[in-house]
């Protein structure tokens, strides 16, 4: 008898969202590597936590409105809410580290009043 330790992953919504997650994990670690913070920094917790929430919102957002998105786009909104909310915590984000996309800006301003 052969047991499928990995039951979901032949689910493809579920390999949609692995692939999601590491997208976004990638690019949050290139993201600190450029602005020279160790991913063991103790500002992180809060941050990421804070990043997440505001990720949550935002992707709400795209599927009220019916609009679909793919690894690539998560993982754009995560750098969005993770460069937005670095900046909140008085975190300098200098200019060309990343390349702002302004509807997912105009979003995070829209789901954080």
């Amino acid at each position: 008898m052969h047991l499928d330790i990995d039951q979901f992953g032949h689910d493809p919504q579920v390999r949609f969202l692995r692939r999601a997650f590491a997208s976004m994990e990638t690019i949050q670690n290139d993201l600190l590597k450029g602005l020279n913070i160790s991913s063991f920094d103790e500002r992180l917790r809060r941050i990421r936590l804070a990043a997440l929430n505001l990720f949550e919102k935002v992707w709400v957002s795209y599927r009220r409105w019916g609009v679909s998105i793919d690894e690539k786009e998560m993982s754009d909104i995560y750098l969005h809410c993770l460069a937005h909310t670095l900046a909140a915590n008085n975190i300098n984000l200098p200019k060309g580290l990343f390349y702002p996309n302004e509807m997912i800006q105009n979003i995070i301003k829209e789901v954080s009043k």
